[in-house]
C-alpha cells in the first residue's frame, strides 16, 4: 500500500494468532470479459492485544509504518459496528430487519403492543451468552481432523 494513513473497513474472523485479529477487507473486482464485478476478499492481520473485536465485527483498521511481524501489518483502530444490533450508517438509528426501530415504536403505540413482541430496550447487551451459545470470546484452534464432537472453536 503506498498510503500509510489509509483506513480499510473490514469484519473480525476467527484467528488462532495471539495480539492479532484476522479482518476480511471485501472489495468488488471488475471482470472486463464478462463487463461485471465480482466479490474479492484479502485478509490482513491486524495488532489487537486488548482484544477489542469479536467475531463477525466491523473494525477500522490502519497499516503501521513497520511491520511487527511478517503477517502482522495493521493496527485495529476501533469497533464501528459491534455484530448484532445493526445501525443505519446514515441516519445512526438501530435497524431492525427493513424498519427503523423509532418506527416500529410508533406503529406499536399507534395500535398496540403486542403481549409477544421482543423488547430491544431491555435486552442485554452481546456477550451475555458466551460460553453457552456465543463461542466468538473463545480461544480458537486449527481442527486437523473431524472426529463427531462438537468443536465450537475450532477454524
Amino acid at each position: 500500500m503506498s498510503a500509510r494513513g489509509l483506513l480499510l473497513m473490514g469484519q473480525c474472523m476467527p484467528c488462532i494468532k495471539q495480539n492479532a485479529s484476522k479482518i476480511r477487507i471485501r472489495r468488488m473486482e471488475l471482470d472486463k470479459n464478462l463487463n461485471m464485478y465480482f466479490k474479492k476478499d484479502e485478509f490482513y492481520f491486524a495488532h489487537d492485544p486488548q482484544k477489542v473485536c469479536k467475531t463477525g465485527d466491523v473494525v477500522l483498521i490502519r497499516e503501521l509504518p513497520e511491520r511487527l511481524t511478517r503477517l502482522i501489518t495493521h493496527a485495529v483502530e476501533k469497533v464501528v459496528y459491534p455484530l448484532g444490533d445493526i445501525t443505519d450508517p446514515i441516519t445512526g438509528k438501530k435497524v431492525v430487519v427493513g424498519k427503523y426501530r423509532e418506527d416500529i415504536e410508533m406503529a406499536n403505540q399507534l395500535f398496540g403492543k403486542s403481549e409477544k413482541a421482543f423488547d430491544y430496550d431491555k435486552a442485554p447487551p452481546r456477550g451475555r451468552l458466551e460460553g453457552t451459545k456465543d463461542f466468538t470470546h473463545g480461544e480458537t484452534y486449527i481442527k486437523y481432523h473431524e472426529d463427531g464432537k462438537d468443536q465450537p472453536f475450532g477454524v
